[in-house]
């Protein structure tokens, strides 16, 4: 407690503005938040009231009710659950075999290849749309899974992303690796993994959260109500429910729950990503 008091006592007028600063940051992007949550279990006449409240005067529970009765709220979200993992699955394998080959491995092209790859990264995502759609509609994987998922499973940020941390593994740890017997796989999955736990973390709830938020794509090759993701779920049901401000947050409130989730389990990671840069040789 005394060595606190005395931490505190030496912070420095510009430690006090610097933590100010970093409180109204936070709040603003915290209200938004509190704000949905709030809102999710208003009366009508809470939400439109003035001044506006911040608590409900009365938790009404039945807006949760009225978004499955709206849309079929629950196909949706199983829908985006599924298309989300397994489309971040099959992003992170992917990624995580071609950052190993483009910072560990030694072959022809190596170089040209990762030039390709950090270009089509300028490449806007709207511009490959058409000619996507219609490969993928050529091989007839219109209204499924699998034309959601397989046209978005090769991005080259995770692979860079990735590349960046593979490379602070040192080479020493290779090739004790190799002089062991190790072949690549084993080097990979035993050596290289493990010490890029966090950075496969970040790479993951990166690659989850565009998965889960992504509208365009499932928009355009989808058609079925069956097939919709939850991000074209809710569209329809602001047009349903476009005076109920109230039952919109809480849909959006049900919507975020798997990003949470998935935050909270990768947190510690992430945390280990971002003040671990590399190894100690």
């Amino acid at each position: 407690m005394t060595k606190t008091k005395s931490k505190l006592g030496k912070l420095t007028w510009k430690n006090w503005i610097l933590f100010a600063i970093l409180f109204v940051g936070a709040f603003t992007m915290l209200f938004p938040f509190v704000w949905m949550f709030f809102s999710a279990f208003k009366t009508k006449a809470d939400v439109y009231s003035y001044p506006p409240r911040w608590v409900p005067s009365t938790w009404d529970f039945s807006n949760f009710r009225k978004v499955f009765d709206m849309i079929p709220f629950l196909r949706y979200y199983w829908n985006s659950i599924l298309t989300s993992v397994l489309q971040t699955g099959l992003i992170i394998i992917i990624s995580v075999f071609a950052a190993y080959a483009l910072t560990k491995l030694r072959y022809p092209g190596k170089k040209l290849f990762s030039t390709f790859l950090i270009s089509s990264m300028f490449v806007p995502t709207v511009v490959t749309m058409i000619p996507l759609y219609l490969i993928v509609s050529s091989v007839g994987l219109n209204d499924t899974y699998a034309g959601i998922v397989l046209p978005q499973i090769s991005t080259a940020f995770t692979t860079m992303l990735l590349c960046g941390f593979f490379e602070s593994i040192p080479r020493d740890l290779i090739d004790a690796a190799r002089l062991d017997g190790c072949g690549h796989m084993r080097i990979l999955f035993r050596v290289v993994v493990p010490n890029a736990g966090g950075a496969i973390a970040t790479a993951t709830l990166f690659t989850f959260l565009g998965a889960w938020k992504s509208y365009t794509w499932p928009l355009i090759i989808t058609t079925k109500t069956e097939y919709r993701t939850l991000p074209i779920g809710m569209k329809y049901l602001v047009t349903e429910s476009s005076s109920e401000y109230q039952v919109m947050m809480a849909a959006a409130l049900m919507a975020i729950l798997p990003v949470l989730i998935v935050f909270i389990f990768a947190e510690k990671q992430l945390v280990r990503s971002i003040t671990l840069t590399g190894l100690k040789s």
